[in-house]
């Protein structure tokens, strides 16, 4: 290929390029109210008409400031993450017993800020593989503090306090993070990992494998 045309080639796609990168990613409306009732499957829900909109569709008698019931829960916590179509964010409210955890998982498509608002909280998130291992970085907050868990690393909190219940709000920088807890992904998915490819990861016996697979199965609330 002649210099003067390969010039001429690279020159055309890095101005391509730059119009591509330079495209307006934002929203091509005010907002994107969720109709829950469409049949229409989207990523998200299918927004309503604007001009049916109203300040109620903004509105959600959420009580966040009442306490939720942890019974049902082995780990002793209970989150509740209602979530905005296409506003790209959640908030959810998390009620700790004593003694209460919520258990090491991870978020795939969300950062989350936690703010502490009764109590005292132990948390936590761990690195992804590096050279030498997985580092943790953790601490105690205390009431009015906050903590940031980076995208999609494990992360957890748990209540060390053996006489009080903890409160706390979590935001995400997602209407939909998801979550995948660690211990119900690794031991009670259907069909279960095979006991012996998770023997072999955790260097221990098989039958200690079915026996925590046994404490997933169904009507176990993790």
């Amino acid at each position: 290929m002649a210099p003067t045309t390969y010039f001429l080639l690279v020159s055309f796609l890095a101005l391509v390029t730059s119009q591509a990168i330079a495209s307006d990613p934002s929203s091509l409306q005010d907002f994107y109210v969720a109709d829950i009732h469409s049949a229409v499957k989207v990523s998200g829900f299918v927004s309503k008409d604007p001009m049916a909109v109203n300040a109620a569709n903004f509105f959600k008698a959420a009580n966040l400031d009442k306490p939720r019931d942890t019974m049902k829960s082995k780990v002793g916590s209970n989150v509740m993450l209602p979530g905005l179509n296409t506003l790209g964010i959640s908030l959810a409210h998390i009620d700790y017993t004593p003694l209460g955890q919520n258990s090491p998982h991870t978020h795939p498509r969300a950062i989350e800020i936690l703010t502490v608002l009764e109590g005292a909280l132990y948390v936590g998130f761990v690195t992804s593989n590096i050279d030498n291992g997985n580092k943790l970085f953790a601490k105690v907050l205390n009431k009015g503090d906050m903590f940031v868990f980076p995208q999609g690393l494990i992360h957890y909190q748990c209540n060390l306090i053996p006489d009080k219940t903890v409160v706390a709000i979590a935001a995400l920088r997602s209407q939909n993070p998801r979550a995948i807890t660690i211990a119900n992904a690794v031991f009670g998915s259907k069909p279960p990992i095979l006991g012996d490819v998770l023997a072999k990861v955790f260097l221990v016996q098989k039958g200690t494998i079915d026996w925590l697979q046994a404490q997933f199965r169904e009507n176990n609330h993790y």
